[in-house]
């Protein structure tokens, strides 16, 4: 298993080779499949956390400059140890406000912020995106569309700039670390949007709850790019991603979309949207993109509606 680093601008992704974060990791196989993020330093390993010892012999005969690099491995090695410890408790409580609050903390301790994608950046799945605002907009009001989960993501602002048509976006998580940073960052470097009525807001939300936020049939379109993911994978998480489902159901219009961007099997995603549907209100029918692949990990996009079929 390895990690890919995707280097994120706005509305820009490209791979590249050079750290972009301050740490990142991939998370362990599960019954679901595996699950990959961004990043650029790996698991530790007992090799990380050597300590380098010095005699007044050895001083004597090594250079500065050998002395100073030495002593930053040893630095570095501190900091992937608590790394380490900070991705162990993310892959044991991603369903958690409190784990999210930290990773985003940590992630942008150095006050040099940077956007956080899962899986990838906005152009590699506008094409799925903006699409479906176009056809969805019969009104002159603007279209409510609803990114789940976006954590420090550019998709939600990626969305609201690209739209030729008039959209409401808000961007919700559950974590209010994310949301300030995204707020903060906003402010200053969010391009104007190509339809001037176009909105964007940042939201502290529980995504299992967005009766409490939305009216029903309200929005047009939502988008969810690694949340459910997160969630099946976590100890208490699957009812959470269930429920999350249900009440996307209930606050979509009749024409609306959920959009699932995932990297688990069809074979596994298709078979939870059935049996997690049964128990909504609203039939479904589901459509399945293959989005493409990206340093050999597959990726899709479940296309979840309301069925025309129902009365």
């Amino acid at each position: 298993m390895s990690l890919h680093s995707l280097s994120i601008s706005p509305c820009d992704v490209s791979c590249c080779s050079s750290a972009i974060l301050d740490f990142g990791f991939c998370f362990p196989p599960s019954p679901r499949g595996i699950f990959y993020t961004s990043g650029s330093v790996s698991f530790c390993s007992t090799q990380h956390t050597q300590c380098h010892r010095f005699s007044l012999e050895c001083v004597t005969m090594m250079s500065l400059r050998r002395i100073s690099s030495l002593m930053r491995s040893q630095k570095k090695a501190a900091q992937r140890w608590h790394h380490t410890s900070l991705t162990n408790d993310l892959i044991e409580n991603m369903d958690k406000k409190v784990t999210w609050d930290r990773f985003y903390t940590e992630n942008n301790r150095k006050g040099n912020f940077k956007n956080f994608e899962w899986f990838f950046g906005f152009d590699s799945v506008k094409e799925y995106i903006l699409p479906l605002v176009q056809t969805t907009c019969n009104t002159n009001s603007p279209l409510h569309v609803l990114d789940i989960g976006c954590g420090t993501s550019a998709m939600g602002p990626c969305i609201y700039t690209h739209s030729q048509s008039a959209v409401n976006v808000t961007c919700a998580d559950i974590s209010p670390v994310a949301v300030r940073l995204m707020q903060e960052h906003v402010g200053s470097t969010l391009p104007q949007p190509r339809n001037p009525s176009s909105t964007v807001v940042f939201r502290e939300m529980d995504c299992t709850e967005l009766e409490g936020y939305f009216g029903p049939r309200s929005l047009a379109l939502i988008v969810d790019k690694g949340t459910t993911d997160a969630l099946v994978r976590s100890k208490m998480g699957q009812a959470k991603a269930g429920q999350i489902l249900k009440q996307c159901l209930k606050v979509l219009r009749p024409s609306g979309s959920l959009l699932q961007f995932s990297d688990e099997d069809p074979d596994a995603r298709l078979l939870w949207l059935e049996m997690e549907s049964q128990d909504s209100e609203v039939a479904v029918d589901v459509g399945l993109w293959e989005v493409g692949e990206l340093r050999g990990v597959t990726y899709f996009c479940y296309h979840i509606s309301p069925s025309v079929n129902q009365h």
